[in-house]
């Protein structure tokens, strides 16, 4: 899967940036308990921060949106759980993005809650859609509406949305110029019950958004398409 590997930040909490490292590639297989806090330290995993990954694992998505487990960046939070995405449309990518879920028990001022959502998305685009000068604050409403789509509540949003284009010269003139748009953002997930929050609708309306940026139609409503995210698997078996 060729999802994005790029650099996180918590823009909102002003925590640390965290890149992945080739002792994390090496583990990226794994979804066990210790990847999904985030330290893989032994340190015991809050039941609420259990249920939220446990929900997440649960969701049902569209075919087109291949997601798997991808170990989580360690200095953003005490407890952290990432997952990778890829639109994928035959051998091509669309779009794909990375999705962290961080945790706090004690809490933290910037979130104001225990829970964070951060998220990298991009894809490619056409070139009239590069030059268009509106475009960072429709893919900016793209985001929050997929969130409002689903009802979803949520507070301090916080993000990027960067465009670029790359030029090729030389022995790379016969490439046709590039554009890519990328999406940086995080958002506090209100708690419900438990102090858990709706972890499952909040990774479908990311999928809803991962979706839009790489051009798909909406999904209908009980599209029977959907299908569930791929079970645990034994951190051996890559």
């Amino acid at each position: 899967m060729a999802a994005a590997q790029g650099r996180l930040s918590d823009g909102a909490g002003g925590m640390d940036k965290a890149k992945g490292t080739e002792e994390e590639a090496r583990h990226k297989g794994s979804h066990n308990a210790s990847n999904a806090s985030g330290g893989g330290n032994g340190s015991t995993v809050p039941p609420a921060f259990a249920a939220a990954v446990e929900a997440l694992r649960a969701v049902r998505l569209r075919p087109q949106i291949e997601v798997e487990a991808t170990p989580a960046p360690k200095r953003l939070a005490p407890h952290a759980y990432a997952l990778e995405a890829a639109v994928v449309d035959g051998d091509e990518d669309l779009a794909d993005g990375r999705l962290v879920l961080l945790h706090d028990p004690a809490g933290h001022d910037a979130w104001h809650g225990t829970f964070r959502l951060v998220t990298l998305v991009r894809a490619e685009l056409e070139p009239e859609m590069a030059a268009d000068p509106l475009l960072p604050d429709v893919c900016w409403s793209w985001l929050t509406g997929a969130l409002q789509a689903r009802g979803l509540a949520y507070g301090e949003p916080s993000g990027t949305v960067t465009r670029a284009s790359s030029h090729y010269f030389g022995g790379l003139s016969a490439r046709p110029s590039a554009s890519q748009i990328e999406i940086r953002a995080s958002w506090t997930p209100r708690e419900g019950l438990g102090g858990v929050p709706d972890t499952a609708a909040h990774l479908s309306s990311w999928c809803d958004l991962l979706a839009q940026v790489a051009g798909l139609p909406p999904a209908a409503p009980g599209d029977a398409s959907v299908v569930t995210l791929p079970q645990r698997r034994d951190p051996q078996s890559r």
